[in-house]
C-alpha cells in the first residue's frame, strides 16, 4: 500500500512539474468535467431520458477534447514565445492562451454542472448562475484583448 501511495504521489509530481502553470486549471478541469458527467447522467434519469453507453462514450471523448483544446492554446503560446523570442522581443507571460482557454472551459462546465444540478430538483440560489456566467464573459473579454495585444 505505501508503495502504491508513494508511486501515486510521485506520479502527480511528476505531471503537475511538466504543466507547471497549467497544472491548476487542468486539474480543476478535469475535476469539474467529472462532476459534469455524473450530474448529467443522474439528471438524465431525473429527466427520464434514455442514459446509453453510446452517449456515454460520446461524453468521455467530448471531455478529451476539452483537455485537447487546452494542449492547443498551449501550443500557440509557445508559438508566440518562440516568435517574439526569434524577433528580440521579450514577452512576460507563460501559457496566457491555455490558461484561459481552460477557465473558459471550466465556466462552461459549471454552467453546465449548475443546470444539471437544477434538474435534479435542487434549489440554487439566483447568483450562482449569475456568477459563473460573470466570470465566463469576463474570461472571454480578457482572452480578447490578449489575442488583440498579440496580433498589434
Amino acid at each position: 500500500m505505501d508503495k502504491m501511495k508513494a508511486l501515486l504521489v510521485a506520479g502527480f509530481a511528476a505531471l503537475s512539474s511538466w504543466l507547471g502553470i497549467l497544472a491548476i486549471p487542468v486539474y480543476l478541469l478535469v475535476l469539474v468535467n467529472v462532476i459534469d458527467y455524473v450530474t448529467g447522467i443522474v439528471a438524465a434519469v431525473y429527466r427520464k431520458e434514455a442514459v446509453s453507453s453510446c452517449r456515454g462514450i460520446r461524453g468521455i471523448v467530448k471531455k478529451i477534447c476539452m483537455w485537447l483544446l487546452v494542449g492547443v492554446g498551449s501550443i500557440i503560446d509557445i508559438l508566440v514565445a518562440y516568435g517574439a523570442e526569434q524577433a528580440g522581443l521579450s514577452l512576460h507571460f507563460g501559457y496566457a492562451v491555455g490558461s484561459l482557454v481552460a477557465v473558459w472551459l471550466i465556466c462552461n462546465e459549471l454552467i453546465s454542472i449548475l443546470e444539471n444540478v437544477a434538474d435534479i430538483g435542487v434549489q440554487m440560489p439566483s447568483f450562482l448562475m449569475k456568477l459563473v456566467d460573470r466570470l465566463k464573459g469576463q474570461v472571454e473579454t480578457q482572452a480578447e484583448e490578449s489575442v488583440t495585444e498579440i496580433l498589434k
